[in-house]
């Protein structure tokens, strides 16, 4: 790959000394906020009645939760090693060889971009779908018609897009106080599920099991139900793509990724062990009138709509901060993609404002997003679909950067920290570890058990829930997914070999 030189007055800028820190770790951690909250809840329900029972939800969120950790700490040594807003197709340019660098990183961006637009997407529609609960909540006679959902999609929408480009700067701050709020909603909703509720044993929630989905073994079961559990995990790697923004980003990223997934993961496994404690008839909350199944465990549990109401506003507020940083992560991957000459309209997406802020990458996700709204208005498999995506698409730009890592590892091609001073951001030069550095035989574990477990994730993210499966039921994401997949490789063929020569080096 060449080396080129990008001005410096189109790179963003970076944050005020002393900021840095803190600002990245609220972004990674108002990121990773959800896992605790809305995933959780929306796909316990439907994890315990189909594929896995209570002890599936149980032991599938730990395995994926460990198998998360261990991706983390991954990409963190690739951050620390080459820290990019890239993230993944700028390792992947680095490390491929040198006759398959630009094809594998132009897929995987493509992967990346895909990925990313599906979580915001999805995460809006969750978020706003859950307001319209509040009101049936109240109105019991109420129906909630499509076209009001789409409508507080595009609030939740303009929102997001108001607090990356009116604000700017005080996207940390906001997302700062998210989190003091998301761990505060923890107990809010912790508190009361714990005392007020009528509770299950202990053995309902760790030892039952089923497998109504009609699969061959319970086994295969949990495979296919981990996808609620991928999916509150996914958007690990958010604060990777704010990377450029961030001083020190060789430490204070990988130091936050870790600590945000120890954090959200425990704030997220305490939620589901006392919602499964309070779930006490599955089919019940599941028919709910109310249309959400963690409303009506609530309300089951306190007794009080205002109570109820009060608890569960967590989740869409925590929507909040949730598009905002899907949007902010999103923005910025396709504003350093056009940089590199990726995209169509490069040259319009590559700019940023005289306040430094990619405004035309983000009104691309936007107006993308509000495309998407159409059609998720059309039919929920749509969302599902997107859910599945978002999975299949972050993984697969995993899966392939940690490949060729754990390749280059076992090949001996890294060198210790500080045994060299060159750079490592172009193909072909020398590659030296970064600060965080997992060592010896548990990198080696730790990145061999991580390509195995997303060549699985990948594998069931395109799994139905059922084995006898009709339009509505059927798991679609392999076709936007496949879809993009092949758009990247005809784009590539026509256009953007002749244009895109791998990830810019910034000079300045």
């Amino acid at each position: 790959m060449d080396k080129q030189q990008y001005e410096c007055e189109d790179h963003i800028t970076l944050p005020e000394p002393g900021q840095e820190a803190s600002s990245i770790h609220a972004k990674d951690n108002g990121e990773l906020a959800r896992v605790g909250k809305l995933p959780s809840l929306q796909h316990i329900c439907s994890t315990v009645a189909k594929v896995g029972g209570s002890g599936g939800a149980v032991y599938t969120y730990l395995f994926v939760w460990f198998s998360t950790l261990c991706t983390l700490a991954t990409l963190s040594e690739l951050v620390s090693m080459a820290p990019t807003s890239g993230g993944q197709y700028h390792w992947v340019a680095i490390l491929a060889p040198r006759w398959c660098h630009k094809f594998l990183s132009f897929i995987t961006a493509w992967l990346v971009i895909l990925g990313w637009l599906g979580a915001f997407a999805s995460g809006v529609y969750m978020a706003s779908s859950q307001i319209m609960g509040f009101v049936t909540i109240t109105h019991t006679s109420f129906k909630p018609q499509p076209y009001q959902v789409m409508l507080l999609y595009w609030a939740y929408v303009a929102f997001a897009m108001f607090i990356n480009i009116g604000t700017g700067r005080l996207l940390p701050k906001f997302e700062g106080f998210v989190l003091i709020l998301h761990i505060a909603g923890f107990f809010v909703i912790l508190i009361p599920l714990s005392y007020l509720g009528d509770h299950v044993s202990a053995n309902e929630v760790f030892g039952s099991f089923n497998n109504k989905g009609g699969w061959p073994s319970l086994g295969l079961s949990l495979f296919v139900g981990m996808l609620g559990s991928n999916f509150a995990f996914t958007g690990c790697d958010a604060a990777i793509h704010m990377t450029e923004e961030t001083r020190n980003a060789t430490v204070t990223i990988p130091r936050s990724i870790m600590m945000s997934i120890v954090l959200n993961g425990s704030l997220g496994f305490g939620i589901l062990l006392v919602t499964l404690f309070n779930l006490r008839d599955v089919d019940h909350v599941l028919n709910s009138p109310i249309g959400y199944p963690y409303i009506q465990i609530f309300l089951d549990a306190t007794g009080s709509i205002p109570g109820s109401i009060a608890m569960a506003s967590i989740v869409p507020i925590s929507g909040v901060a949730t598009a905002s940083g899907n949007l902010a992560a999103a923005s910025r991957m396709v504003w350093s993609f056009s940089r590199d000459r990726g995209t169509p309209w490069w040259i319009l997406l590559s700019k940023v404002d005289s306040r430094k802020i990619p405004f035309y990458s983000i009104a691309a996700i936007v107006f993308v997003a509000l495309l998407l709204s159409l059609i998720i208005l059309w039919s929920e498999a749509v969302l599902d679909a997107v859910v599945s995506l978002t999975v299949s698409s972050l993984f697969s730009s995993y899966l392939i950067a940690t490949g060729l890592l754990l390749y280059h590892r076992l090949s001996g091609g890294i060198r210790p920290y500080g045994e060299t001073t060159v750079v490592v951001n172009t193909t072909g030069a020398p590659l030296s570890w970064g600060p965080f550095h997992i060592p010896d035989k548990w990198g080696i574990t730790t990145n061999t058990f991580t390509v195995c477990y997303l060549i699985i994730a990948v594998i069931f993210s395109f799994w139905p829930s059922d084995v006898y499966v009709n339009v509505s039921s059927m798991n679609w994401a392999i076709a936007p997914t496949g879809g993009t997949i092949l758009f990247g490789i005809l784009y590539y063929i026509t256009y953007a070999k002749g244009t895109f020569n791998g990830p810019v080096v910034e000079v300045c």
